[in-house]
């Protein structure tokens, strides 16, 4: 199996949409009574959490891959 890198932005709206999607269907099975207006905070503000969440894992990436750059560069070459 390939292994990817993790993405927390993309696990963070799947997860909200996966809960509205829940909530949704509480509602349709009779477990309690959802305003339609709900699915708007629950979805965007999940998006805003995924947007920083990614914004968050890209710079820690970069970060990560400009220490590795520069410890690499740093290293005496062979004779």
């Amino acid at each position: 199996m390939l292994r990817h890198e993790f993405q927390p932005g993309r696990f963070v709206a799947g997860l909200f949409i996966a809960l509205t999607g829940i909530v949704y269907a509480g509602d349709a099975g009779g477990l309690w009574e959802t305003p339609w207006f709900a699915v708007i905070p629950l979805v965007t503000g999940g998006l805003c959490l995924a947007a920083v969440a990614g914004g968050v894992a890209s710079g820690v990436r970069r970060h990560k891959r400009r220490e590795q750059q520069t410890a690499r560069d740093s290293t005496p070459a062979p004779d």
